[in-house]
Formats: C-alpha cells, structure tokens, sequence
C-alpha cells in the first residue's frame, strides 16, 4: 500500500470504534493498554488531556494507524508516547513514520508537556529506527521484558516477554541537580553526556533521613504481569517497608517490579543498595519523571528474554550492556 491516500492528525470522537477494532485486528483481545479496546474510555481520556491520540486514516476515514500521547510518570508534564498499532495491509506505507512526524509538527503547540518519551518495542528495530529518523530522541533506559509474549502471538513477532528501549525528548528544559549514586556514575556520565538539557552533578552520599517515613505507590497491570512502584518518599525504614509491600506484590502473580526513585534525593543511592540487595538491577534513567530526573530499577522473576532484545542505535546497545552487567551482579 503507498500512503497517497493516507492522512494523520489527532484523534476525532468519532475514530474512537475505529481504533478499538485496529487493535482487535493487530493484537486480538491481549493488548495491555486496555482503554484503546473501549471507544468510551478513549474520548473521555481525551477530553481531560490524560491521553492524546494521534491516528492515520484512508480516505475513507478507516483507522489504520494509531500511537497516543498519554501521561504516564508522577510529574503530570511527563507524557508517553506509545500503545502503536499499524494495520496489517499498511505495514510498509510509512504509516508510523507519519505519525511521528505529526508529533514533532504538532510540539510546540502542546502546552501541557514539558517532556515526553516513547518506548519502542526490541523485538525488532522497526518502530525504534523510525522514531530517531523523524525525532530527535535520545535513549535513556530499557524496560526488560515489560510486555507479556501474548500481546504479539497473533503477529507472531515475538518468541518471550518483549523489552522496550526508552527515549525521551525535552520540550521545555529543567536544569537541576542530579545525586548520582556511586556504583552507577559510570552509566549516568555516559547518559548524560550529549543530553538535551542540562544538569548539574554530586555524589549521593548522605544517609537515609531518620525522621522521614517511606511512602510507595504501587500500579500493579494484571494483563501485562507487571508491577510499578513509585518511591514518593524514603526515609530510614526504607527497607522494611519496601520488603513488605515486594512480598504483596509478589503474591498478584506479577514478573517484573519496576521501581521509579528521586535523583534529587542526596540520600538515593541508600535506597538503590537497598533495591539491589533484594535482586533489583539498573533499568535506566528518566528526565523529569518527579519533576526532577529518576532513576528505574527492575527485577524479573525468571530468567530475563535476552536473546529477544534488537537493538537499532549503538547507544541503545551500550546502555543494555550496561543494563545486563548489573543484573549479572
């Protein structure tokens, strides 16, 4: 299919039964972002500016593209671009292409997004080399094995859990101090470096506040098996606390915990030791997930599905070395 009678903008009301039967074509009924499955919930996430779709159409106004800009970290300025869906007989029509070129077309307009990332899948390079040809992304993190292996049966294009590799873009800058925890300075000179804003630089040495009481957040997405632990608040109770709510965690029948930490925090590399004592290891870092930079940690409960992992940038290869060489310990 070429793409002359294709045209791309935002999401209309009216796409909305249009996108939940795309994604009933692409991925049958196992796609874990379950809102693009109910045209109610699509609109009314619109409306509120939670989730802003981007969809390609014929000229016959069938859906045959769709990607989303939805929030998506504690900072409500962080916006994800992902949940992508092309339809089978448009695979080689540049749809996706279009899609992120409307994006960078459409960003300085958007005034709710001071940064957004996308996390393309590795089990091929296809979405990932067309994101860094149309935007100026810059990868930060790889997610291990965040999607379950059923999400793709029906395009038989994975053989495990699938990894995502994150990039992310500033829209409007947030200078800031980064604490950088000692046993990974190594990864974050590397990330940092050729970054697009800026930050400023000190070790994480001071211990973990006495008086401050940890506070966790916990998403927990049964369809995916996975769990997300936001770290709001960590004082010296830390690790029981944490060690409490991973044994809650463990019982919902989840295979990957991801936990978001604060850069800001002098004290966070007390909560990474911590983390990495209990199996967790690098996932990555995200800018301005707090309002200031995060770091993600992971641990998978199996053995990790390295050999599904394809990487298209030298950049995105480095930081899963890096990746991989912590989780080897």
């Amino acid at each position: 299919m070429g793409n002359r009678e294709l045209t791309v903008g935002i999401f209309k009301p009216e796409d909305a039964a249009g996108v939940a039967k795309l994604f009933t074509e692409v991925y049958g009924d196992s796609y874990p972002a379950r809102i693009v499955y109910h045209p109610d919930q699509l609109i009314e996430a619109f409306i509120k500016h939670d989730n802003i779709p981007i969809v390609v159409r014929t000229d016959e106004d069938r859906v045959v593209g769709y990607s989303s800009l939805f929030r998506a970290a504690p900072n409500k300025g962080v916006y994800e671009k992902g949940n992508g869906a092309v339809a089978m007989d448009y695979r080689n029509a540049g749809v996706m292409g279009m899609i992120f070129q409307h994006v960078r077309e459409i960003l300085p307009s958007m005034s709710d997004i001071m940064t957004f990332f996308g996390e393309p899948v590795c089990n091929h390079i296809y979405i990932q080399k067309a994101a860094l040809a149309h935007l100026p992304c810059i990868e930060t993190a790889i997610e291990i094995d965040l999607m379950p292996a059923e999400a793709y049966e029906k395009e038989k294009s994975a053989s495990g859990r699938v990894s995502t590799i994150v990039m992310f873009i500033t829209v409007v800058p947030k200078p800031h101090t980064v604490h950088i925890p000692e046993m990974y300075k190594e990864f974050l000179d590397y990330i940092y470096d050729g970054f697009d804003d800026q930050r400023f630089f000190s070790l994480s040495e001071d211990e973990l506040p006495p008086v401050q009481q940890t506070r966790l957040e916990t998403q927990i997405f049964d369809s995916a098996q996975v769990a997300r632990v936001t770290v709001q608040e960590a004082g010296a109770d830390f690790a029981g606390v944490f060690a409490a709510e991973e044994q809650r965690i463990v019982s919902c029948n989840v295979q990957v915990i991801q936990v978001w930490v604060n850069l800001s925090w002098p004290w966070v590399s007390r909560t990474v030791v911590s983390l990495r004592e209990r199996g967790y290891f690098l996932g990555g870092m995200l800018p301005q997930w707090f309002g200031e930079d995060g770091l993600l940690m992971q641990k998978i409960l199996m053995r990790p599905n390295w050999e599904g992992i394809h990487l298209f940038s030298d950049r995105a290869k480095n930081i899963l070395d890096f990746v991989k060489t912590d989780w080897q310990g």
